[in-house]
């Protein structure tokens, strides 16, 4: 990938452009300073390792002060390591910003989905009711029919079923960089992306660009 990038979901507005509305997020993107670099002699690939977001000496564990201490790095609350074309010419202490996307750029987002905690069938997978009369019970949202009788004698794996809702790592694909406030480290991109608001997002170059 070329460019990439960590950021934080703040929530959804709209811009108008030309007369016509459209659906942004907006996505306080960096700064991202590189805590540590990959080299193809060391490691046997090329990749920096971004941090995202402040955090105080307090809370830091012994293993990750050392880390950052080694390279003179401020705290930082996420890491991510990403393989970049352009990895060779960066340094550890550099700083990417919003700038790095610029308007019209297609990216990937990749986020975790709100948590919905235990749900039924009918809220997880979308599925029908039973019917509400002649006497079927109180049974109306239940799953229903798990499967055939004495053959096979058990239910297939992947049957849609009750239990956990969220915290999925979700990546949309294709998004369209609407606007890029550099100063302010912002980014709007049109439609939505996953997870709840002050979540943390991963910015890349789209793989699949249409």
């Amino acid at each position: 990938m070329k460019k990439a990038i960590i950021g934080k979901k703040i929530g959804m507005t709209q811009i108008f452009e030309n007369g016509k509305m459209i659906p942004v997020t907006v996505i306080e993107a960096g700064p991202c300073v590189i805590a540590q670099k990959k080299t193809l002699e060391n490691d046997g690939y090329e990749a920096v390792q971004l941090g995202f977001g402040d955090m105080k000496p307090e809370r830091v564990n012994k293993p990750r002060q050392g880390h950052f201490q080694k390279n003179d790095i401020p705290f930082k609350r996420k890491l991510r390591e990403f393989k970049l074309e352009d990895a060779a010419n960066m340094n550890v202490g550099d700083f990417v910003k919003a700038d790095t996307f610029e308007a019209g750029d297609v990216i990937d987002v990749c986020g975790t989905s709100k948590g919905k905690g235990f749900q039924g069938a009918i809220k997880r997978h979308g599925l029908s009711r039973i019917k509400e009369t002649h006497g079927s019970g109180p049974t109306h949202r239940h799953a229903g029919s798990m499967g055939a009788c004495s053959s096979p004698s058990r239910i297939f794996k992947g049957k849609k079923m009750p239990g956990h809702m969220g915290t999925d790592r979700i990546t949309i694909q294709n998004l369209t960089v609407v606007k890029v406030d550099a100063e302010r480290n912002l980014i709007a991109v049109k439609g939505a992306i996953p997870g709840p608001n002050q979540g943390i997002v991963y910015l890349t170059d789209a793989i699949k660009a249409i």
